[in-house]
């Protein structure tokens, strides 16, 4: 593994451990070329994802970037890290599973919508605004009434 300071190839493990969720093997590493020390990770890759984008696009599937939109729709919200976890490695999962290696950026966007509905309903309209791309204030309403079992102004008095 390349150190990430010097780039020596030649990089010691001094410590492997599974996370927590036993889905990826956890490594710390030291370079004995300048001393750095850092953490990677190995998980299990089924087959290598293309993700086929609106425009026609054909991208590699970045689980890195998956991570990142989850973590912006849910930046300053109380959900454990680990939660987040388990539903991206979910995610990534029910991907690979699908037995196709092209993926349309839209099932991505749909799983991830259902995903962050079962942990956070604010960082469910924070993605739903961005994903749908949200003009005027009606669209914000349509997705609130997603999450509402009944709304209130649907209810009939007595």
């Amino acid at each position: 593994m390349r150190c990430p300071y010097c780039s020596t190839l030649d990089t010691q493990v001094k410590d492997s451990r599974p996370t927590e969720d036993s889905a990826a093997i956890r490594r710390r590493r030291v370079c004995p070329s300048c001393g750095g020390r850092f953490t990677t990770f190995e998980r299990v890759q089924l087959r290598e994802l293309v993700v086929l984008k609106r425009n026609g696009r054909r991208i590699p599937f970045d689980r890195d970037k998956l991570v990142r939109s989850v973590e912006i729709a849910l930046r300053k919200r109380p959900v454990d890290p680990e939660r987040i976890e388990r539903m991206v490695t979910g995610i990534v999962r029910r991907l690979e599973s699908t037995g196709e290696n092209e993926i349309a950026s839209s099932m991505i966007g749909e799983l991830v919508m259902e995903g962050l509905k079962q942990l956070d309903d604010v960082a469910y309209v924070r993605f739903a605004s961005v994903y749908r791309n949200f003009r005027e204030p009606k669209d914000f309403e349509k997705v609130l009434d997603e999450l509402s079992p009944e709304p209130e102004r649907a209810k009939s008095p007595g």
